[in-house]
């Protein structure tokens, strides 16, 4: 069966920039900003970027290209044997655990943007008051459950036309309309009151506030952004012409992925600042603290929905780069039509999903470990698994692979660029070979300490 392909340089700009791009940099990378130092917290995740994420993302998506394979074939070809082989199924198996909950989670935003059409998250005058509604919605099993299901079928009716005909095709239609109502947002965010403020507050540095676990934190969020260690670079990558240039794709990627978690902080606190609301950070900030803000500025009924809009379809592009891998590897391995394995990782996805969407409501009892069902998964897929892969395939570009094969891969579509900036070589090869295990070491380690 030959493989499918991206139709052009930008489809695949966009559909790895959608990967990228998802709820992290919408709940998370604004409460990081402002609880870390603004600015001088921002100056700290950009050079582990640098250091890490660039490198690193150019090196997962060359030895998809390098191969053409899914993951488990891709490490096993470069790698040398079977070992090799099982942490390239590892990251895969890693994607599909992530598609499950993410999905699941991403339900509730589902169910969010319906109750903004509504016009049911915009008559709250406490925090209480909203965090009780929400309560109320995520104990009902119905809502969770069809939630999810209604998100995994946008994600699969994405997936079921392939890759240029439905991955590249709905993201060049999902990423500027994404970018459409993040500017939409920003602007009506500048003009409320006390925007100033709120501008200051994040974009002044304050370099008392960089902790170590300010540091730690930037450097989480620079690994975490780029969807790496799940399978995704690699197959993505896979589907690369040999005639790409590799670095002139990846740097808008990183570029792409970093403004739009900028602007969704100045979106954030924008709103929050102009009725005074204390910030705060993941599920809290957007189902118990922003619907009371919708509720006190002007156009809030018309404003909610196209903010949950938002965060759903960075959702989505997500988890469709989520599940790709698995399908990819369905295919290679028993040469299934993509209908086929789609249809099977759906059912897959779903089947995980469905105890974290009931984690709150009839399984809500149930917490091995003192955790809920949702929050394990979410810490084994992400804290454990996602740093797991990345470090494997540090290794195996740095270590199994070697610098010169791996930079020879590069230089294919960018010979003259290479040629040009001699740095480029000693750059690449010593974060991936050296700094990059060192600092996803890191991420693993304080994944167990925190």
């Amino acid at each position: 069966m030959k493989r499918e392909s991206w139709g052009s340089r930008l489809g695949f700009i966009l559909a790895v920039s959608g990967s990228a791009i998802g709820l992290a940099n919408i709940w998370r990378f604004p409460h990081l900003v402002g609880e870390n130092g603004g600015a001088a917290f921002v100056l700290i995740y950009l050079t582990f970027l640098i250091l890490l994420g660039f490198p690193l993302l150019l090196g997962e998506i060359s030895v998809g290209r390098a191969t053409g394979k899914s993951p488990a074939k891709a490490f096993r070809m470069l790698g040398g044997n079977k070992g090799w082989g099982a942490l390239g199924g590892m990251t895969i198996l890693t994607g599909f655990i992530v598609s499950g909950f993410y999905s699941a989670i991403a339900g509730w935003i589902v169910g969010y943007l319906i109750e903004a059409l509504r016009g049911n998250l915009t008559d709250f005058t406490t925090v209480g008051e909203s965090k009780e509604y929400f309560e109320r919605w995520i104990q009902s099993p119905v809502l969770t459950l069809g939630a999810h299901f209604l998100f995994l079928t946008m994600s699969i009716s994405i997936l079921y036309f392939g890759v240029r005909k439905g991955i590249e095709r709905a993201n060049k239609v999902l990423m500027p309309l994404l970018f459409l109502l993040l500017l939409v947002l920003l602007f009506w965010g500048l003009s409320l009151p006390r925007s100033g403020e709120a501008l200051k507050f994040l974009w002044m540095p304050d370099f008392k506030a960089l902790t170590p676990f300010a540091v730690l934190a930037a450097l989480g969020q620079a690994f975490f952004t780029l969807s790496l260690g799940q399978g995704t670079m690699v197959t993505y990558g896979s589907y690369t012409s040999k005639s790409e240039n590799l670095i002139f794709s990846c740097f808008p990627i990183v570029l792409m992925d970093t403004v739009v978690s900028l602007i969704a902080a100045g979106i954030v606190f924008t709103i929050l600042f102009s009725v005074g609301a204390e910030g705060a950070g993941g599920p809290a900030l957007l189902f118990h603290t922003l619907p009371v803000v919708f509720s006190q500025i002007p156009f809030g009924t018309l404003l909610a929905p196209l903010f949950f809009l938002l965060v759903m379809l960075a959702a989505l592009t997500s988890e469709v780069s989520a599940m790709e891998p698995s399908v990819a590897y369905l295919m290679d391995k028993f040469g299934w039509t993509r209908k086929k394995c789609v249809t099977l990782v759906g059912i897959g996805a779903f089947l995980i999903g469905v105890p974290c969407a009931l984690s709150y409501n009839l399984l809500a009892n149930l917490r091995p470990f003192g955790h809920s069902i949702v929050d394990g998964l979410v810490f084994l897929g992400s804290e454990v698994l996602i740093p797991l892969g990345g470090l494997a395939a540090a290794l195996l570009i740095g270590w199994k692979w070697k610098g010169k094969a791996w930079m020879e891969e590069v230089k294919q579509g960018a010979y003259e660029f290479v040629k040009r900036n001699p740095w480029l070589r000693p750059y690449l090869t010593f974060c991936v070979k050296y700094i990059a295990p060192v600092l996803i070491g890191i991420v693993l380690f304080q994944s167990f300490l925190s």
